[in-house]
């Protein structure tokens, strides 16, 4: 008698399989002689866009553009806060029957705390290495857990599209970018996260499935009611952390810039943003064949969205 492995339990043990093969280590990537070099930038213009902000000088732009990378690690260790508990939670209804599953969900959940381990240790690198405290939004426990207080398909589309997110982010402007002269530590970082969350993508999407297929209609509209109130809610602490990112650029350099300067950095901060963290995301093609399974009416909502993010 034979009989048939389930898709999803292939993709599952796939998915782990590649997981096994990447398996590095975070004294890999940092520590020693692996050090930041500030005299780079560490994130490409892409995501960083300072470039065309007039009132300041080149030394200035590369110090907002390191202030931009700090940020853009510690929203990512935010973000890993609330997918751990996420992911196990998760675990909890799966349970070992299908014991593929179970051990592929423990292996995200335990990449996603060695990325936070990750983040916080070059958080350490850079408050050394660059000669002024930079603050990010938080208490991030608190946030973690005003995520996780909405339903769990309204988060889990919510990590499904930060994870495609990070794949563009390192695929489109830092994989191949010849033309700037980025820090290699800091790319190094971002190769080694994106190599791991290409696996996350997969995974994210296989919970998702199996969530809306344990789901009445009225709790799959509820779900995504609340994916897009919590996309509203990730704006607003973004757009508290410019804020935070112009008072870490004052202290930096020392400046008191005029009320039309902090306008002009906080309006273009603002757009590179929302592209950055939420345009890239709900606008991934891969997130978008998840998503139109929704139908319509769900479609030109996240539209709309991706619009205003995207502008």
């Amino acid at each position: 008698m034979t009989t048939t492995v389930p898709i999803t339990n292939q993709a599952y043990e796939q998915s782990l399989l590649r997981a096994t093969k990447v398996n590095w280590k975070i004294e890999d990537i940092i520590g020693g002689d692996k050090r930041l070099d500030f005299t780079k930038r560490f994130l490409p213009e892409a995501l960083a866009q300072v470039n065309q902000i007039s009132c300041l000088n080149k030394a200035e732009k590369l110090i907002l553009n390191q202030i931009r990378g700090h940020s853009y690690l510690h929203i990512f260790s935010l973000v890993e806060e609330f997918i751990v508990p996420c992911v196990i939670n998760h675990v909890k209804t799966t349970g070992l029957e299908d014991i593929v599953a179970t051990q592929a969900l423990l292996h995200f959940a335990e990449e996603e705390s060695k990325h936070i381990r990750l983040f916080r240790r070059f958080a350490e690198e850079f408050e050394i290495g660059f000669g002024s405290h930079c603050e990010g939004i938080g208490p991030i426990p608190d946030i973690a857990n005003a995520v996780l207080g909405h339903r769990p398909l309204g988060v889990l589309l919510i990590i499904l599209y930060i994870e495609w997110m990070t794949q563009y982010h390192y695929l489109a402007s830092i994989r191949d970018n010849k033309s700037e002269s980025l820090d290699p530590q800091f790319c190094s970082l971002l190769r080694n996260h994106w190599l791991e969350e290409a696996q996350h993508t997969t995974l994210d999407t296989l919970m998702v499935e199996q969530l809306v297929k344990e789901l009445e209609p009225s709790e799959i509209t509820a779900g995504l009611d609340d994916f897009f109130k919590l996309i509203e809610f990730l704006n607003s602490g973004l757009m508290m952390q410019v804020k935070l990112d112009l008072e870490s650029l004052a202290r930096a350099t020392g400046r008191t810039f005029t009320t039309s300067e902090q306008q002009e950095i906080i309006a273009i901060q603002e757009q590179s943003y929302k592209w950055t963290f939420i345009g890239s995301g709900v606008s991934h093609a891969k997130f978008l064949e998840v998503f139109n399974q929704f139908g319509t009416t769900w479609q030109a909502q996240l539209l709309e969205v991706s619009k205003s993010y995207c502008s």
